[in-house]
């Protein structure tokens, strides 16, 4: 936990900005794997956590404006629970840390809020995610899981405050750069012919779990970069693929890195390999030179793009106008996705509260409709203070060119044949991490090779 004044400045700068009714903040519950007492790992809700720091399963605290209090609601230990986990901290104690005086059991919730139901109190709280917590709201408010509408005034106030890091929280951020970045040179020392996706996943979680880190997320390790969020890791690697590697670790206190590399098995990229990984790198270079205070992300997204189409123009798979391919979105055929992303407790943060308050503002809306600029998760005016990601990429992808290709879908920007020669070619992602700061930007956690150059240096010279 960070100091007990660090969570409760932060619930004081809640209450403020939300100004009246009860605040309700509700932790996250063990959930089951295949019966009640085999659950997944427990990760508490990263909202709680940032306004009370405490890991425990199924409790929620309330902070009521109105009345100027705080509580805590869980249970202790009874006599059987010891039995079987022995003595631990107890909930009161944790709560004292958190800057909370007041615990009581769990039961009391529903009492406590059914109160300022009848009072025709407000009752603010968050978008549920996890099941058992839209039950429990259902049954107090009284209304359908389909109509449990939640506070607006409590999802700007924290978006307000988490999108602005302190500095305590940096270090927490490149604490987990620090790990995450030795997790992706591992797995260029370790990636050779006839080794599978799943080893190098393997020895990054034991990497990072030796240092009592977690990954962020599930990694995405694959020959087949081409597929975004790639999931299956039974491949074996071989001699002219490229792998690339999205992966990152997160923190003891539950803060995330998210890092992303492509590199040859064979130590070298072939020609085509290093036309296109240079094309994606200098849009990589040009973008993060573009973060500052005040500049929207979608405007760096957009720039990023055009570097994109400049560079495949070059290499003869896209012609026309760079500035009319961008505009008709051509360059969505091989940048199908979003420059970037917030980051934070989550490695998307937070965003369980919505990418429209947290990516965007009501005055700038996103757009929900056109193809690669609805999967843009950030595209608002970027603040001091602001941790995010900037990851271009390149994606070839098959059914795409086919679906493109017999629909004659941008044409004119588009070389077909020569597209074609190229089908099979997979994915290329470059990722890092950046803090923006007042005059502009730094990078978060080590300075990971990234060059062609660099890496081919490196996997040519340290391999398993």
């Amino acid at each position: 936990m960070f100091s007990t004044r660090t969570y409760q400045e932060r619930r004081i700068q809640l209450a403020k900005e939300v100004s009246n009714g009860v605040i309700l903040l509700l932790g996250n519950i063990e959930n089951p794997i295949n019966f009640e007492h085999n659950t997944y790992p427990f990760r508490q809700d990263s909202t709680f956590l940032y306004y009370f720091g405490i890991k425990s399963p199924s409790i929620a605290a309330i902070i009521d404006i109105d009345e100027n209090k705080e509580i805590i609601f869980g249970d202790e230990l009874d006599m059987d629970a010891l039995v079987w986990t022995g003595r631990q901290e107890t909930l009161k104690e944790k709560s004292i840390k958190s800057g909370v005086q007041e615990t009581l059991p769990f039961n009391f919730l529903e009492k406590y809020l059914t109160n300022a139901k009848f009072a025709h109190r407000t009752i603010h709280f968050l978008p549920p995610y996890q099941s058992s917590n839209k039950i429990l709201l259902s049954r107090v408010l009284d209304r359908h899981l389909d109509e449990l509408n939640p506070s607006v005034d409590l999802i700007k106030a924290v978006v307000k405050q988490r999108s602005i890091k302190e500095p305590q929280e940096i270090v927490e951020i490149e604490e987990s750069l620090r790990v995450s970045t030795e997790m992706h040179l591992l797995a260029m020392r370790m990636a050779k012919p006839g080794i599978k996706e799943y080893e190098i996943v393997n020895a990054m979680q034991k990497f990072a779990a030796d240092q009592n880190f977690t990954f962020a997320y599930p990694p995405i390790v694959t020959i087949h970069g081409d597929i975004l969020h790639n999931q299956f890791q039974e491949n074996s690697l071989k001699n002219g693929d490229l792998v690339l590697n999205d992966s990152g670790a997160e923190s003891p206190m539950g803060y995330a890195g998210d890092l992303t590399r492509t590199f040859p098995v064979s130590g070298k990229f072939n020609d085509r390999q290093k036309e296109l990984y240079n094309i994606v790198l200098d849009a990589y270079m040009k973008a993060r030179e573009l973060l500052k205070p005040g500049i929207k992300f979608k405007d760096i997204h957009l720039q990023a793009a055009k570097t994109l189409v400049e560079g495949l123009r070059n290499v003869g798979l896209m012609c026309g106008n760079v500035e009319d391919a961008v505009a008709n979105h051509a360059h969505t055929m091989f940048f199908q996705c979003g420059l970037g992303h917030m980051m934070g407790l989550d490695v998307h943060d937070m965003e369980d509260l919505g990418e429209q308050y947290v990516g965007y503002t009501e005055a700038e809306p996103k757009d929900q409709i056109t193809f690669g600029l609805k999967s843009l998760r950030l595209g608002k005016e970027l603040q001091t203070g602001n941790v995010l990601t900037v990851e271009p990429g390149i994606y070839i992808i098959p059914d795409l060119i086919d679906i493109w290709k017999a629909e004659k879908k941008n044409q004119e920007f588009i070389n077909y044949d020569v597209l074609e020669e190229f089908r099979n070619f997979s994915g290329i992602r470059i990722e890092d991490n950046f803090l923006i700061e007042e005059n502009g930007y730094r990078l978060l956690g080590p300075d990971l090779i990234r060059t062609a150059e660099d890496i081919e240096q490196y996997c040519s010279t340290n391999r398993i």
